[in-house]
């Protein structure tokens, strides 16, 4: 049975490399959303302009996404991975450096340029080593640094700003990436490019600033609501540049990214549900530390280790759920992922400043569960039929709807927040109506879930026939308008 099998070493050697040089990416993503205040005395600046340090990172990132499926075809992904580290380590050394604002930001622009390109290539290339097989287990090591990085981040963060200087977030990253790249060059296997494909600079020219204009507009609707030109400009502008992308992607043979991965049920159905766990996973993830700090009065760091369970129970159940997924299908798993962060969600729209630190930490340790149990699943299914010289188009694609689809997820639940404090006078009231809603978008999110593949999708990529035949499960890894010669 799937359940049996055991990974190939060569993936588990693939990914230990992949996974210590990608640390410094993920935590960064997170750690410095902590150290805004700090950042703005220290360089003399307003928190509004400091804020750029976190929204650049976010852009140039979001932009240099679509870059890898290009350079991982022309180039190899190895080059590409080793490339991308010394990107992101001259943006560590030039941020740490940085003497006022603008130095700052022109850092993190290079770090998010080298970040856009790790990430992607990270799951091209152990879905390769895995020769898209067990992509369950697969997924549960790959996403072990996503899971991490916004519980353990700000924590970081907090501690750092606590007993060392603001320049220990970026000079943290250095050794990871020295390590990273020593380890990538002397472990990863070479894979030289079958192809040298011409960039796609028009598809280049529409997908990537759109993507940038939608973050963008996201990014202010999370600060000050969405009945402003800063917010509608770009987000219309996004809109309408991916809307023109995917016309002109439409009628070329060698697009950028290959949206007609969309005809790929897995993919397609695996990318919508990933898009929309943004509303229950990251908007919650945005709302928790604030009743934190605001409902029961505690410090940045304090509020960090209070989530902690939620990391706990992310790691106690991702191994299970890779397991699960493999032997079961990703439908059932994901399903009751989203049950259980419905139901551990839930207690916090009655929870006050006064409510015991205990129970809130249970309940968390079962958010933490649940969320384990959704993230794996959806990210695996993306995968499933797919042919080598697809799975780097998949990658990208995951990691847009993610990247899209968390910031649409903070952006509304900033939103429900703001109106509701305006409408009830009352914080408290205000928290418990908001986390009514991430309740609700939790539940919904299952709803959405059962659109995934079941278990025989499971049995056909464990190499097994489906008990009763082939399904409509078993028949979508065939149904992308290709052949699935070649499959990873």
């Amino acid at each position: 049975m799937a359940g049996s099998e055991r990974l190939d070493p060569k993936v588990l050697k693939t990914a230990g490399v992949l996974i210590f040089g990608i640390l410094a990416v993920v935590f960064d993503t997170t750690i410095v959303g902590v150290a805004l205040h700090s950042l703005a005395a220290d360089l003399h600046t307003t928190v509004a302009t400091v804020q750029w340090v976190t929204t650049a990172y976010l852009l140039a990132l979001g932009m240099t996404v679509p870059l890898s499926t290009w350079a991982t075809a022309r180039f190899g992904g190895k080059r590409v991975w080793l490339f991308s580290l010394v990107v992101f380590l001259a943006g560590s050394v030039a941020a740490s450096a940085a003497w006022n604002a603008p130095a700052l930001i022109a850092g993190r622009v290079v770090q998010g340029i080298g970040g856009g390109l790790m990430l992607p290539v990270m799951t091209t290339l152990i879905v390769h080593a895995a020769g898209g097989r067990l992509l369950g287990r697969v997924t549960s090591i790959i996403s072990l640094p996503a899971l991490l990085g916004p519980i353990l981040g700000p924590l970081a963060g907090g501690l750092i700003l606590t007993h060392l200087s603001w320049r220990w977030m970026f000079w943290i990253n250095i050794p990871f990436c020295v390590a990273g790249f020593v380890l990538a060059a002397l472990f990863l296997e070479r894979d030289e490019p079958s192809s040298r494909p011409r960039l796609d600079v028009a598809g280049l020219a529409l997908l990537a600033p759109g993507i940038a204009a939608l973050l963008l507009g996201l990014s202010e609707a999370s600060d000050g609501g969405v009945g402003h030109a800063r917010v509608l400009v770009p987000l219309i502008c996004g809109v309408v540049l991916l809307v023109a992308f995917g016309l002109y992607a439409a009628r070329r043979t060698d697009p950028l990214v290959d949206l007609r991965l969309f005809t790929h049920r897995p993919t397609s159905s695996g990318s919508a549900v990933l898009f929309f766990s943004g509303f229950a996973l990251y908007g919650a993830l945005f709302l928790l530390p604030l009743f934190y700090q605001q409902v029961r009065a505690t410090s940045a760091l304090d509020a960090g280790i209070a989530l902690i369970p939620q990391g706990i129970g992310t790691l106690l159940s991702r191994s299970l759920a890779g397991r699960l997924t493999d032997r079961i299908g990703a439908r059932i798993v994901t399903v009751t992922g989203f049950l259980i962060v419905a139901a551990a969600t839930l207690p916090f729209a009655y929870a006050d400043a006064h409510a015991s630190p205990w129970v809130l930490a249970g309940v968390l340790l079962l958010r933490g569960i649940g969320l384990g149990a959704v993230t794996v699943p959806v990210m695996a299914v993306a995968y499933l039929g797919l042919g080598r010289e697809q799975v780097a188009h998949a990658s990208a694609l995951v990691r847009i709807a993610q990247q899209i689809g968390g910031s649409f997820g903070t952006a509304v639940t900033a939103v429900i927040l703001q109106y509701a404090v305006t409408g009830s006078g009352d914080l408290m009231t205000a928290y418990h109506r908001t986390f009514w809603w991430s309740t609700a978008f939790a539940a919904l999110a299952a709803l959405l879930s059962l659109t995934l593949p079941g278990r025989d999708a499971a049995a056909a990529d464990s190499g097994q026939a489906a008990p009763h035949g082939p399904s409509e499960d078993a028949r979508a890894g065939s149904d992308t308008g290709e052949p699935m010669r070649d499959r990873v």
